[in-house]
């Protein structure tokens, strides 16, 4: 239901009295990827819900019922469709919607600097099609300032209409974990937030109408552009810090998987892992805030150095892999080396990111016999964006022998696979994730 502050606001004659008198929402969903489209079907299960891509080959794979993403199950899809949502590439399609969520990615450029391109053409098309009354909620990762001073003005300059008098803004960062079958987004606590207390109550009660465990509305949309930012530099920083300590242990000739175990049985251990990080989260959202801080005066030097560390580590893990190689006398210069998984965690396809390219590059330095395999990614899609072939067939024992073999993505279906079988003689396995029983592998990250 309209809140009673924007119906102060509102015109005769215009689409949302057409709205009022049947009491619906009718949601336009910016962006159908990763957060957009299981965003959109979740929606679809109570009210009216448009998505919206400017990728054709994306929307047509979704109207027919497929994700590429794998992050909705067809069942899902075909419930959403059934009940009337569909996806579109057509700007007007979004004209009769009171509700604007935008989800469009927020990346960063070639200097690590926030590109806000998605984010702004997002704004500008909203400004086309917005109209006296509509809500736009903003789930883009930003740093704080971004929905109010840049996004909004877009609105306005486009459309002619005002904030908090003829429209209203929210932020509710999203909060998917790419894989993860258990947190979706049905099931994660949602932070909300509006640009007057109406209009926050109001998007908070709307993303509660479809929520399982509820929302926490913040007290303005800035603290909840914060709240979201500051999640993933946290988990950059406490991995930086496990990546750091594993380069001393290795220095050392300790195993660190062993050092976690045995500092884990304290009550208050923190039980992170050293490794990759990619994907479009941890990896990314840092500069948004490192930027932000430089442009107030501060210098964020923990949040730098966490970005550096964990930005090097593919490297690092490929110059570990050839002392490795060494130390076993094995000839690293023409050496056949098999990197396990391309994609940026276990179990999906998002290749965003990944840092398993950066292995790459260096190995390539030494040989150019690497073979990468990942079930889960698409070999075309790694092809058209890195460059480089994936083997789709699994390597077969006795057929395909390999001097080093890295696991690099912690897929289940690696866990089981005999990979001393894939080994030449003196050949070594350097477990990454961590993940492989022990006696299985020569040394791990």
């Amino acid at each position: 239901m309209i809140s009673p502050a924007i119906l102060l606001h509102l015109q005769p004659g215009h689409k949302t009295d057409r709205l009022l008198k049947t009491k619906r929402y009718k949601i336009g969903i910016i962006g159908l990827g990763y957060v957009g489209f299981p965003l959109a079907c979740l929606f679809a299960t109570r009210h009216e819900v448009v998505g919206y891509d400017i990728n054709a080959l994306r929307v047509s794979r979704l109207n027919s019922g497929a994700d590429d993403t794998l992050e909705v199950g067809s069942d899902t899809i075909a419930a959403a469709l059934r009940g009337g949502m569909r996806c579109t590439t057509d700007l007007d399609g979004l004209r009769d919607c009171n509700v604007y969520i935008v989800t469009v990615p927020t990346p960063i450029d070639g200097n690590r600097q926030p590109d806000l391109t998605p984010l702004v053409e997002a704004s500008r098309s909203i400004g086309r099609v917005i109209g006296h009354g509509d809500i736009v909620i903003y789930e883009s990762t930003v740093y704080p300032g971004v929905t109010e001073e840049i996004c909004v003005p877009l609105i306005e300059r486009e459309s002619g209409l005002r904030l908090n008098h003829d429209f209203y803004a929210g932020y509710s960062p999203e909060r998917i974990n790419p894989g993860d079958k258990v947190h979706t987004v049905e099931n994660i606590k949602k932070i909300t937030s509006g640009s007057t207390p109406e209009a926050a109550d109001e998007i908070d009660a709307l993303y509660n109408s479809v929520l399982k465990n509820g929302t926490h509305k913040a007290p303005s949309i800035k603290v909840a552009e914060a709240a979201k930012i500051i999640e993933n530099t946290q988990r950059d920083v406490n991995i930086a810090l496990m990546n750091e300590l594993a380069k001393i242990f290795n220095a050392m000739g300790i195993d660190t998987g062993d050092v976690i175990e045995a500092a884990k049985t304290k009550w208050n251990f923190i039980d992170i892992r050293p490794g990759l990080v990619g994907g479009h989260c941890i990896s990314v959202d840092p500069y948004y805030l490192i930027q932000r801080a430089k442009l107030s005066g501060v210098l964020p030097r923990v949040m730098t150095e966490a970005r550096r560390i964990n930005d090097s580590m593919g490297d690092y893990v490929a110059n570990q892999a050839i002392k490795l190689m060494n130390l076993n006398d094995v000839r690293v210069k023409d050496s056949r080396i098999l990197l396990l998984g391309f994609a940026f965690k276990e179990n999906c396809p998002d290749t965003r990111n990944t840092k398993v390219i950066d292995i790459y590059h260096t190995l390539a330095q030494y040989t150019p016999h690497i073979t990468i395999h990942d079930p889960w990614v698409d070999a075309a899609s790694v092809s058209r964006d890195f460059g480089i072939d994936l083997q789709s067939a699994a390597p077969q024992p006795g057929r395909d022998l390999f001097d080093c073999i890295i696991l690099c993505t912690a897929h289940d279906t690696f866990r089981s696979m005999d990979l001393r079988s894939l080994l030449r003689d003196r050949g070594v396995i350097y477990d990454v994730k961590g993940v492989l029983p022990a006696g299985s592998y020569d040394r791990r990250l």
